[in-house]
C-alpha cells in the first residue's frame, strides 16, 4: 500500500466575536456576532504563537501566566477553536490572534508584499534588528486602555470595571476586556504594521501626524467589518440598504466605549446622537473643522468621515441599478422588509466596495511622503496610486474621494486647482534644467566624480540597474528575515553570493549625486556642497550630509483591468538642527544624537519618497517634504524652508502641549518628548 504525507489544510478556522461580547447578550445582534475567522493556515506554538505574532499572557496585576491555547490540540481543531467566553482567557489568547493575522493578511494581499515589523534600534554597529514577531499581552494592563507599544515591538490590552451611562446596555461594575472586541484589536495591530512601512508617522511635526494614525486605524478596523457576509447581510436588512443611516458597521469599540460611560463607540466620527431629540444622525461635514480641531481623536476622525462618505458615495452608485429593479424605476423602496435576495445583491455591492475603498487606502501607503504626512498629501496618495493601477475608474472612485475631502475643507497645500489630473503626482522628468532647458549628455570626470551640473537620468538608470538586480533576488523569496536581511544588506552594502564587500544603495546615492542641483531640487533635501551651517551631520570622508535610507520594498500588483504595476520604492530621510525665536529668526545646531540640547531646540526633518518603475527603467515619481527651499535653490541659495521650520515649532511648542497637558507634566517638559517612547500608550489613554 502506498503512503502518502499528509498534506496540511489551506486554512484555519477560528471562531471569535465579529464586535465585541455586549452584542451576544442581546437577542437581535446575538447571532451575527459569533463568527468564524478563515485564517491561512501556518503551524503554531501554544501561545498561539506563529510566524507573524506571538500571544504572550502573562497579567502583571496578579502576577500571574495564563495557560497558552495549544491550536493544533485535536479537539479545539475539529470544534474551530475555543468557543467564544468572557471568562477564558485562552480563547482571549485566540481572539487576538484570529484578528491580528486577519489584519495582517488584509494588508499582504492589497500591497502584494510580506508584512516586515518596524526594527528594533540597538546602540551596536547593526544600528537595528530584525523583529520577527509582534508580541501581544491580552492582560497587560488594568485599566481602560489599549495600545502599540513601538518601543517594546508589542501590543498591551487592558481590561477594568465598567462604569456604564446606561445600565441597560451594560452591567455596572463588570469586567470589561479590550482584547475581546474585534475594532481595538484591527486598531492596535494597525498602527504596529503601519509602523513597520513609515517608522517617523510617530513622530508629531504637524497635527496630521498622530491623527493620520489614529484615523488610519480606525478605517481598517471599520472596514474588516464588511468582509463578513453574514453581519453585513444582517445591517443591510436592517437599514434597508442604507449604510449611511446608524449601524453597527459604522461604530468602532461600541462595548468601550459604552463601559466607560461614552455613548455607543469609542469614536463616533461618522454619526452622533442628537441630545435634543435622542435620535442618531449622520454628521454633516464642516469644512471648519479641519482648520480648527487639532485633539488627534477628533482630528482624526474627520479623515475616517470622509473615507466612509466615499465609501458610501461608491456603494449607492453601484445598487442604483437594483433598486430600480426592485421598485419599477422609482428608486424608492417600499415599507416593510426588503427581499432576502436584494439584500443578498446589496451585501455583495457593498462588500465589494468596501474591499476596493481599504485596498486603495491601504495601497496609497506607498505613495505617501516618509515624513510630516498631512491629510492632503494622503489624499494625493489614493488618487496616485489608483490611477497606476486602474487606468479608467468607470465608477468614479476619485471623485468620490475628492467630493468626500473636499466638503471637509481637505486640500493638499502644494497645488493650485482641483481635480483628478492635479492631485495625481507629476512624472519626474530629470532631462531639464534649472530653467528647462534639456541637459546635454553626462560627463563622467572619474568612477566616483560627476559633472556639476549633471544630466541625471543617465544617473537613474544606473540606480535602476542596481534596483532591478534587488528586485530579481527577492522576487521569489517568501521568508521574512531573508527579505529582511536581503533589503539591509542593498542599503547599506555587501550583498550577493559574492564574498567582496559590494556598495550599497546608500553609498550610491551619496557618490553619484554628491553634487547633483538637479537631484536636489527634485528631493529638497541637502545633496549639495553649499548646506553650511543648516545644522545637517555629516559623514564620511567627504564632509558631506549625512542621510538615511529606509522602506526599501518591491511593488508588483496587477489591477482587475490587467494593469501591472512594477515599482521599486524606498524613502530618503535627512534631519537638521533648529532652533527658533519669538521673532522666527533661525539658527542651526549640529545633532550630535536625539538628545536636544535645551528647550528652543528640536530636529526638523525632511524626506522624499522614490517610486522607480522597473519597466520603463524611470524614476517615476518624487514625492517630498523638503528640508530646504526649493525655490531659493533655484536661485543658488541654499537655505532651510523657513515655513516648515516655523509650522512645526509652533506645533511642537504650543498645539500638541494644549492637548497633552497631562502626558507633558508626567512625561517631561516638552510635549513631544514622550512621543518618541510610547505615543500611542497616551493617545489611547481614557
Amino acid at each position: 500500500m502506498k503512503i502518502t504525507a499528509t498534506k496540511n489544510p489551506d486554512f484555519r478556522h477560528l471562531r471569535a466575536y465579529a464586535f465585541d461580547p455586549s452584542l451576544s447578550l442581546q437577542i437581535d445582534t446575538a447571532k451575527i456576532n459569533r463568527i468564524t475567522y478563515m485564517i491561512d493556515w501556518e503551524d503554531l506554538h501554544p501561545g498561539p504563537c506563529g510566524e507573524y505574532v506571538e500571544v504572550i499572557d502573562y497579567d502583571p496585576t496578579i502576577g500571574r501566566f495564563y495557560t497558552p491555547v495549544d491550536l493544533n490540540d485535536r479537539p479545539i481543531l475539529a470544534d474551530n477553536g475555543l468557543r467564544p467566553s468572557v471568562s477564558n482567557p485562552q480563547f482571549h489568547q485566540q481572539m487576538v490572534y484570529a484578528v491580528a493575522m486577519v489584519t495582517i493578511q488584509n494588508f499582504e494581499r492589497a500591497l502584494g508584499r510580506k508584512i516586515i515589523w518596524s526594527p528594533r534600534l540597538t546602540n551596536d554597529d547593526n544600528y537595528e534588528e530584525y523583529v520577527p514577531k509582534l508580541r501581544i499581552h491580552p492582560h497587560a494592563l488594568r485599566e481602560a486602555n489599549a495600545f502599540y507599544s513601538p518601543y517594546r515591538k508589542a501590543l498591551l490590552f487592558g481590561y477594568f470595571n465598567s462604569t456604564p451611562a446606561n445600565n441597560v446596555i451594560h452591567m455596572p461594575n463588570s469586567l470589561v476586556f479590550t482584547c475581546l472586541s474585534h475594532d481595538v484589536i484591527s486598531h492596535e495591530v494597525t498602527h504596529a504594521i503601519l509602523d513597520g512601512i513609515h517608522r517617523e508617522y510617530n513622530n508629531p511635526t504637524n497635527p496630521d501626524m498622530l491623527a493620520f494614525h489614529e484615523a488610519f486605524a480606525d478605517i481598517v478596523a471599520l472596514f474588516q467589518h464588511f468582509t463578513h457576509p453574514e453581519v453585513l447581510r444582517h445591517e443591510i436588512a436592517n437599514t434597508r440598504g442604507n449604510l449611511g443611516s446608524q449601524n453597527l458597521l459604522g461604530k468602532l469599540a461600541q462595548e468601550l466605549g459604552s463601559a466607560i460611560g461614552g455613548y455607543g463607540s469609542l469614536r463616533d466620527a461618522i454619526g452622533q446622537v442628537n441630545e435634543a431629540t435622542g435620535e442618531w444622525q449622520p454628521r454633516e461635514p464642516n469644512s471648519d473643522d479641519y482648520q480648527n480641531v487639532t485633539q488627534p481623536h477628533e482630528r482624526g476622525s474627520i479623515l475616517v468621515a470622509a473615507i466612509f462618505e466615499a465609501f458610501l458615495t461608491i456603494y449607492e452608485s453601484r445598487i442604483a441599478d437594483l433598486l430600480r429593479i426592485a421598485t419599477n424605476g422609482t428608486g424608492v423602496l417600499e415599507e416593510g422588509e426588503i427581499h432576502p435576495d436584494l439584500a443578498n445583491r446589496l451585501a455583495n455591492e457593498a462588500s465589494k466596495s468596501a474591499k476596493h475603498v481599504l485596498n486603495m487606502c491601504i495601497r496609497a501607503l506607498d505613495y505617501c511622503p516618509p515624513v510630516d504626512i498631512t491629510f492632503g498629501d494622503y489624499l494625493r496618495a489614493i488618487i496616485t496610486a489608483d490611477i497606476d493601477l486602474m487606468k479608467e475608474d468607470a465608477w468614479d472612485y476619485r471623485l468620490a474621494f475628492i467630493d468626500a475631502f473636499r466638503k471637509r475643507g481637505i486640500y493638499p497645500r502644494t497645488i493650485k486647482t482641483l481635480s483628478i489630473e492635479t492631485l495625481s503626482y507629476d512624472a519626474v522628468d530629470l532631462s531639464l534644467d534649472r530653467s528647462g532647458q534639456q541637459l546635454q549628455p553626462l560627463f563622467v570626470q572619474s568612477k566616483y566624480e560627476t559633472k556639476f551640473d549633471d544630466n541625471s537620468t543617465q544617473l537613474i538608470e544606473i540606480i535602476i540597474d542596481f534596483l532591478q538586480d534587488y528586485a530579481k533576488e527577492i522576487q521569489y523569496i517568501t521568508d521574512r528575515k531573508e527579505i529582511y536581511e536581503i533589503t539591509k544588506n542593498y542599503i547599506a552594502g555587501s550583498y550577493g553570493d559574492s564574498e567582496r564587500f559590494v556598495k550599497g544603495l546608500h553609498h550610491r546615492i551619496k557618490v553619484k549625486f554628491m553634487h547633483s542641483q538637479v537631484f536636489s531640487e527634485m528631493t529638497g533635501l541637502a545633496f549639495m556642497p553649499t548646506y553650511s551651517n543648516l545644522g545637517f551631520r555629516t559623514a564620511g570622508d567627504r564632509n558631506f550630509p549625512s542621510f538615511q535610507i529606509q522602506n526599501l520594498r518591491v511593488v508588483s500588483r496587477v489591477g482587475p483591468d490587467g494593469q501591472k504595476v512594477n515599482h521599486v520604492v524606498f524613502s530618503i530621510i535627512q534631519k537638521s538642527g533648529c532652533r527658533a525665536d519669538p521673532n522666527g529668526n533661525i539658527s542651526h545646531f549640529i545633532p550630535d544624537s536625539e538628545a536636544l540640547l535645551n528647550d528652543d531646540d528640536f530636529i526638523f526633518y525632511g524626506g522624499c519618497t522614490l517610486i522607480f518603475d522597473l519597466d520603463s527603467k524611470e524614476l517615476k515619481y518624487s514625492i517630498n517634504k523638503p528640508l530646504l527651499d526649493i525655490e531659493e535653490l533655484k536661485r543658488n541659495n541654499t537655505v532651510i524652508d523657513k515655513k516648515r521650520v516655523l509650522a512645526q515649532q509652533r506645533y511642537q511648542y504650543h498645539d500638541m502641549a494644549l492637548h497633552m497637558g497631562e502626558a507633558r507634566r508626567y512625561f517631561g517638559t516638552r510635549a513631544s518628548d514622550f512621543m518618541f517612547t510610547e505615543p500611542f500608550a497616551i493617545l489611547h489613554q481614557h
